[in-house]
């Protein structure tokens, strides 16, 4: 009987917030500036150099977010793809898919998954590390959720904070970031070469991504 306790008040506080945050459908959310992913760099401290890849209209319809970036970045022939999709508000409905649901959804099967901590100015930041394979191709996925300046890798935790800061900031912003990449060596060497876009291209995201 005892057990049954916590877990009824887990979800009375979880019923709360809700009710809370739709109370507040209403209210004007307080969302930093920012600037449009459009102005985002196409050269990385030249090094690496991007395109646009372009998202169809027909996707852009199913993620509903309200900045989107699609791009190819390569050095010496190396392509790794930058996605990051950002939404100013989460109140309604419209908030980022998980890439655990959408991969295999495009007929990708999930090798191997875990957290991974990449050193970045010195101190580790933890993302989702995930291998993916289709036939004989091969990619690395790094991906993490930034909501209102956290690093968050885990759903459920992105989701309990939506709830959080809507409640004590009036703030339901967050962007999902997505680095891919073929594998064509060892994982290893591929892990690497991630690394070292990430480690590039990361502090540039925090004049496009709210803290």
């Amino acid at each position: 009987m005892t057990h049954i306790v916590p877990r009824y008040a887990a979800a009375v506080v979880l019923l709360l917030g809700m009710l809370v945050l739709t109370r507040q459908y209403d209210r004007a959310e307080a969302v930093p500036l920012r600037q449009s992913l459009s102005t985002f760099p196409m050269v990385l401290i030249d090094r690496w150099a991007g395109r646009e890849l372009g998202i169809p209209q027909e996707i852009r319809d199913v993620l509903k977010a309200d900045d989107l970036m699609m791009r190819e970045y390569r050095h010496d022939g190396q392509p790794v793809w930058l996605f990051i999709a950002y939404y100013q508000s989460q109140r309604t409905g419209a908030t980022y898919h998980s890439p655990l649901n959408c991969l295999p959804g495009g007929g990708w099967t999930i090798v191997s998954r875990d957290d991974t901590p990449i050193p970045i100015a010195g101190r580790p930041m933890s993302v989702n590390r995930v291998f993916i394979q289709k036939g004989l191709d091969k990619q690395l996925v790094l991906y993490w959720y930034q909501d209102r300046g956290r690093i968050i890798t885990n759903e459920y935790w992105a989701k309990g904070y939506l709830v959080w800061d809507a409640m004590t900031r009036n703030r339901t912003d967050g962007a999902l970031v997505r680095i891919s990449l073929p594998v064509t060596g060892s994982e290893q060497q591929a892990l690497a070469i991630g690394a070292e876009f990430l480690q590039t291209s990361y502090p540039l995201m925090h004049d496009y991504l709210p803290l």
